[in-house]
C-alpha cells in the first residue's frame, strides 16, 4: 500500500519493434511500431501507460510529467489533464503532443486504480462485462495467402467481424474484397479500411459495389477525415446496411466533436493512445452517447478492454493485428477474446498489465 499521497517519481521508455511482414494500407507503408511507456510512482504503487507513436513523444512524455504531474495528488487526474494542457501551449496540442499526454493519463488512471485496488473498468463504472471485437489487418502489403490466412484464423477463432486494407491499388481493390469475402463466407462481417486513399466519386462508385457484390457492411475512411463535408455526401448516399466511419486521428476533443456536428459518420472512433487517454476518450465517449451515435475504439486492446466496457455507447474495438502482436509478446496480462469478445480482468487492480522490461529491452530507442 502506498505510503504518499503524491506522485514522485516517473519515467518514460521508446521501443520500435519490428513487424512480422511488411505492412501497409492506401497511403502508408512501414516495418516497425514504436511504443512508448510511462511509469508513473506513488509510494511503493507504480502506475502503467503506454501509447503508439513516434519515438519523439518520450521527450514530449518526460517534459509534461516534470511540469504538470511530478508532485500532484493522483487522484486530481482533471486537473492534473487539463495542466497538461496548458503547458502544451506553445507547442501544440494534436499529433505526437497528444500521444505523449495520452499517456501519462493512462499511467495516471492506471495508478489511481490500483491505489484503490480495483480495476480500472471498475472505477470507470463498468456498463457491460466484455466487449466485442473484429479482427484487423489484411495489409495491402500482404500477398493473397497472407491475407486468406490471417482472415480464416480470426474467424475459426469465433471473431465474427474482420477488416482488410484498400485504396493503394484502386484497380486491384474488388479482386481483394472478393478474395476476402469468399475466404471468411458469408456468415462473417466484411469491413474495408480506405485510409483516405480514395476522391469522393472513387470512394462512392466502389461503396455500391462492395455492398451490392461483397456484402460490405463497414467502410473506414473511405476519402480523407480532413474532408468532412465529403464524409456527409458519402453517409448519405453509400448503400443502405454499409455504415462510414471515421475519427481515429482525432487527437482532441474539439475535432471529434466536429465530426459529430457534420453528422457524416455512422460510427465515431476514438483512439486513448491519441486522443487523451481516458480521460481524453471517456469525455468521447459521452459525446458519442449525447449525441447519438456507436463509438468503435481503435487498437490498443489491452487498453481498450476496460474503457469500451464502461462506454455506454459502444459498437466494438478494433483487434489489430500490429498491436495485438506486441501487446501479447511484452504484457504480462494480456487476454485473447473469447467468442468474439474481450472481457476485462477482474483478478487484477488497474489495467492489469505488468510490463515484460526484460523482454522488451532488445527493442528500447534511446532518446
Amino acid at each position: 500500500m502506498s505510503t504518499s499521497p503524491f506522485i514522485h517519481s516517473g519515467s518514460v521508455a521508446a521501443y520500435t519493434i519490428p513487424t512480422d511482414a511488411p505492412e501497409g494500407d492506401g497511403t502508408l507503408q512501414w516495418d516497425s511500431t514504436t511504443l512508448i511507456t510511462v511509469t508513473l510512482g506513488c509510494g511503493d504503487v507504480e502506475g502503467f501507460g503506454y501509447t503508439y507513436t513516434h519515438a519523439s513523444a518520450a521527450p514530449l512524455a518526460r517534459d509534461l510529467i516534470d511540469k504538470a504531474v511530478g508532485g500532484a495528488n493522483p487522484f486530481d487526474t482533471n486537473a492534473i489533464f487539463a495542466h497538461m494542457r496548458q503547458e502544451q501551449r506553445n507547442y501544440g496540442r494534436e499529433g505526437i503532443a497528444a500521444t505523449a499526454l495520452s499517456a501519462i493519463d493512462i499511467a495516471l488512471w492506471d495508478l489511481k486504480a490500483k491505489l484503490m485496488s480495483v480495476p480500472l473498468v471498475s472505477l470507470l463504472g463498468q456498463m457491460r462485462p466484455s466487449a466485442p471485437v473484429y479482427g484487423s489487418g489484411g495489409f495491402t502489403t500482404y500477398d493473397d495467402l497472407q491475407m486468406r490466412n490471417q482472415l480464416q484464423a480470426w474467424v475459426h477463432n469465433d471473431i465474427p467481424r474482420v477488416k482488410i486494407r484498400i485504396g493503394a491499388n484502386p484497380d486491384d481493390d474488388i479482386r481483394r474484397v472478393a478474395m476476402a469475402r469468399e475466404a471468411i463466407g458469408m456468415h462473417a462481417e466484411l469491413f474495408v479500411d480506405a485510409s483516405g486513399a480514395y476522391s469522393r466519386k472513387q470512394a462512392l462508385a466502389l461503396a455500391h459495389r462492395f455492398a451490392s457484390e461483397y456484402n460490405v457492411t463497414w467502410f473506414e475512411e473511405p476519402i480523407s477525415s480532413e474532408d468532412l463535408s465529403g464524409l456527409r455526401v458519402l453517409r448519405d448516399e453509400v448503400p443502405v446496411g454499409m455504415e462510414i466511419a471515421a475519427g481515429e486521428y482525432g487527437f482532441t476533443q474539439s475535432y471529434l466533436q466536429r465530426i459529430l456536428d457534420a453528422e457524416c459518420v455512422d460510427v465515431l472512433q476514438a483512439d486513448a493512445t491519441r486522443c487523451g487517454g481516458v480521460t481524453g476518450f471517456m469525455e468521447v465517449a459521452a459525446m458519442a452517447d449525447a449525441h447519438p451515435l456507436p463509438l468503435s475504439a481503435h487498437g490498443a486492446p489491452s487498453l481498450h478492454v476496460h474503457l469500451a466496457s464502461a462506454a455506454r455507447s459502444l459498437r466494438h474495438i478494433e483487434y489489430f493485428h500490429d498491436h495485438v502482436r506486441i501487446e501479447q509478446m511484452l504484457f504480462d496480462g494480456f487476454t485473447e477474446p473469447e467468442k468474439g469478445a474481450l472481457q476485462p480482468d477482474q483478478s487484477r487492480s488497474g489495467l492489469g498489465l505488468i510490463f515484460k522490461q526484460q523482454d522488451a529491452e532488445q527493442y528500447r530507442v534511446n532518446i
